[in-house]
């Protein structure tokens, strides 16, 4: 007996388009990813997402290299509901800031927020390219929502007006407990490579709703130590 194929197939091509879907629609999306690349014509089909209202399967029904345009059918998927943690971070170099904003992307995130410390050295961002790495990242890992990149902020007005609701783990070179999350809205911090100052590690410790934590025995960089940690929320959220 022949099985019959899951449809549609997890094969198709999967793009974000940053404006509302709804069935009936057409799309237009530049040509050079869609025809050029993967040298798709009128007839066959995608998948889109607007990190609005979830996922939906596209037609194509012209195509060019230098535009496609989808005609927009069924919804697939609604919008999902990914867990309430956000990642605060001091900025690092590039590359590394890179694939931690991809895999944490890949983890589910909710929202990224560089943190200024005393002690960071990369004081540029290039926000529109790490909100690329995010939207390839969410094509790839099936997420029908994308993170929310925030602008740099300084760790004294970040903790100035945090949330009452919300937990914040630090991870602390100086000492912690281990990283045992509950349930509930949270996020994590990490340092820059240096680590926090002394001044800084006070402030943290004052705010109510911090929890400094250890991340193990051995020294992990900056974005190891990110992705270690949101592994471990992740899966003690129920979403590992």
């Amino acid at each position: 007996m022949v099985a019959t194929p899951a449809w549609p197939p997890q094969s198709l091509p999967r793009l974000f388009v940053d404006e509302e879907l709804a069935k009936g629609r057409n799309i237009v999306v530049d040509g050079n990813y869609l025809a050029a690349v993967l040298r798709l014509g009128p007839g066959d089909r995608v998948k889109l997402f607007d990190d609005r209202t979830g996922e939906w399967l596209a037609e194509i029904v012209e195509a060019g290299r230098k535009r496609v345009v989808l005609a927009v059918g069924e919804r697939l998927r609604e919008r999902e509901q990914g867990p309430d943690l956000w990642l605060l971070f001091a900025p690092i170099k590039r590359g590394r800031i890179d694939w931690l904003v991809e895999k944490a992307t890949e983890l589910g995130v909710a929202r990224l927020l560089p943190v200024t410390t005393r002690r960071t050295v990369v004081d540029r961002l290039n926000l529109e390219r790490l909100r690329a790495h995010a939207v390839e990242a969410a094509e790839q890992c099936e997420r029908t929502t994308l993170p929310e990149l925030g602008e740099p902020r300084k760790l004294e007005a970040v903790l100035r007006e945090w949330p009452a609701e919300r937990l914040l783990y630090f991870a602390d070179e100086g000492g912690g407990e281990p990283f045992r999350p509950v349930p509930g809205p949270a996020a994590i911090l990490i340092g820059p490579e240096g680590g926090f100052t002394e001044e800084e590690r006070g402030a943290l410790r004052a705010l109510p709703q911090a929890r400094p934590v250890s991340l193990g025995p051995r020294i992990l960089r900056a974005d190891t130590a990110a992705l270690a940690a949101v592994s471990l929320w992740m899966a003690a959220a129920g979403d590992w």
